[in-house]
């Protein structure tokens, strides 16, 4: 039927069309687009206003030990880190002590007579010549490490001197300065403690021994 209409018809239908479209359009309810809620990141300053928070609030509850530096204190996380540096020394110096022979006699169990009931383990085991050589040696470098810490002054102590002010926080990220620096120590003393406690748990969830672990990360190198 459309071919026999006239022209000034089918025009007439057209702009009926269009305008009927046009209206179903304009009653149509209009899109609104959900607005994305900002995302908080955890910045830098951030990290730094969260550690003051947390020092202040210790200061305030305990200022006794504040006082001395005890605490969420910038140099109790430098003593930390230097504590942790010198664990790593010490086990590598113990796997290379052990793999070398430099230990006498390493199987030989202590005997209750000499020593006691520290060199007991259980009922009739007593710990052998090696885990007690390591076991005392570790015990003085740990007596040395807090003569380091809480005796004269050599380079720092650990503790704060009356009326001492504590060392500005270095934030999430200190800054990255090559050499002999406060902030390249500080790094290496967090990288050292976040090392010790993968360690630990590497340890804990492998059952390996922990200079194992180490042996098995200097890639066989440290034990024979």
């Amino acid at each position: 039927l459309a071919q026999h209409l006239p022209a000034p018809t089918m025009a007439v239908r057209t702009l009926l069309l269009c305008a009927a479209v046009g209206s179903a359009a304009a009653l149509t309810a209009p899109v609104t687009r959900a607005v994305r809620p900002a995302v908080r990141r955890t910045t830098d300053v951030q990290a730094v206003v969260n550690f003051d928070s947390a020092a202040s609030q210790w200061n305030a509850e305990f200022p006794y030990l504040a006082k001395f530096g005890f605490g969420p204190s910038a140099k109790a996380e430098r003593w930390n880190g230097r504590h942790a540096m010198f664990g790593w020394v010490v086990i590598v110096a113990t796997g290379y002590a052990q793999s070398h022979g430099l230990i006498p006699s390493p199987d030989v169990p202590l005997s209750y007579s000499s020593w006691g009931g520290l060199a007991q383990m259980g009922f009739n085991e007593y710990i052998t010549n090696e885990r007690a050589v390591i076991m005392i040696a570790h015990t003085h470098f740990l007596a040395f490490s807090l003569a380091a810490a809480f005796g004269p002054k050599v380079l720092d102590s650990l503790t704060l001197a009356n009326g001492e002010s504590d060392e500005e926080p270095a934030g999430f990220m200190p800054a990255i300065q090559p050499g002999l620096t406060a902030s390249a120590e500080l790094l290496n003393g967090r990288m050292a403690m976040l090392g010790l406690v993968l360690l630990v748990l590497t340890s804990a969830f492998t059952g390996k021994e922990i200079l194992d672990v180490v042996n098995i990360g200097l890639g066989g190198l440290l034990l024979k």
